[in-house]
């Protein structure tokens, strides 16, 4: 038999090797991992991709395309996405995402959720976004982000980021969070941080994220409220090494939208954004 040793490079790098024990056999020396290092990025002043969403209408079809269907999306949501201008509109200069009390394609209730994937991909960079969140128990916006090309995997091994999330019966809080194969709620190990915010439901707030090869860092009106360091052991915990986009949606109910149930007086609930800015990182 061969003894193989092999060297593998995901942003750390690490590489098993043997040696001989004085019996004349070999011993397997533990892989040793390397972080990279925090090199102190920087990022440009001007956007490298943008939605300042100042035409009225329909969002635009060059930066965005929209999810459609009432399967559950995996979380046991209610809503069917739709494209329809009564779910997502621009006007005046903001883009108005509406979930509604009404029947579509076997749901009680629509929504709309836009994606740019392979219209607006990245990999590191700044992204920010300012909105106005939904009020009412039942309803769950999200700001977030996920891999354009699945390279590790099915959900959550390729990865997830998600820069902004609020469930409405705690609507004074919210939530930035990254979820990889290691670290995700299935299985208790989320990382996730928490920032009150009393007028997350009535004023415009900046919601952000720095992404670099060292660590993905969330800020809530510039402020620095998480941290997610990339501990150089490969895809399990850190896939964040490939190309992300965005999306902007409003859930309705689900497993954690849902957990204290659906007020329907609540509807028409709206999160207004009012611009989408991706910053690229300086080498």
């Amino acid at each position: 038999m061969k003894n193989i040793c092999c060297a593998i490079l995901i942003l750390g790098i690490f590489s098993c090797s043997k040696k001989t024990d004085p019996a004349g056999g070999s011993v397997y020396v533990p892989p040793v991992f390397t972080p990279p290092v925090d090199k102190g990025w920087a990022f440009e002043a001007t956007p490298v991709w943008s939605e300042e969403f100042n035409t009225n209408g329909a969002p635009d079809p060059a930066n965005w395309y929209y999810d459609i269907g009432g399967s559950g999306w995996g979380n046991h949501e209610l809503q069917y996405y739709s494209n329809d201008a009564s779910n997502v509109a621009i006007d005046n200069g903001i883009l108005s995402i509406t979930a509604r009390k009404q029947q579509s394609n076997g749901s009680n209730y629509t929504s709309a959720r836009l994606v740019s994937k392979n219209k607006g991909d990245f990999l590191y960079g700044r992204a920010e976004i300012r909105a106005k969140l939904p009020a009412g128990r039942g309803t769950w916006p999200a700001i977030w982000m996920l891999p354009t090309d699945w390279v590790y995997g099915n959900w959550p091994a390729s990865g997830e980021i998600d820069i902004m999330e609020h469930v409405g019966y705690d609507p004074n809080k919210v939530h930035f969070s990254a979820h990889t194969k290691s670290y995700n709620w299935t299985i208790g190990t989320e990382r996730t941080a928490i920032q009150t915010i009393p007028t997350a439901i009535t004023d415009f707030h900046k919601y952000r994220v720095d992404w670099t090869p060292y660590a993905v860092r969330g800020y809530y009106d510039d402020a620095l409220i998480f941290t997610f360091v990339n501990d150089g052991k490969g895809f399990s915990s850190w896939p964040f090494d490939k190309r992300f986009h965005l999306l902007l949606n409003v859930a309705v109910g689900g497993d954690w939208g849902g957990a204290q149930g659906v007020d329907d007086t609540v509807f028409p609930a709206t999160m207004q954004v009012d611009y989408v800015r991706v910053y690229k990182m300086i080498e």
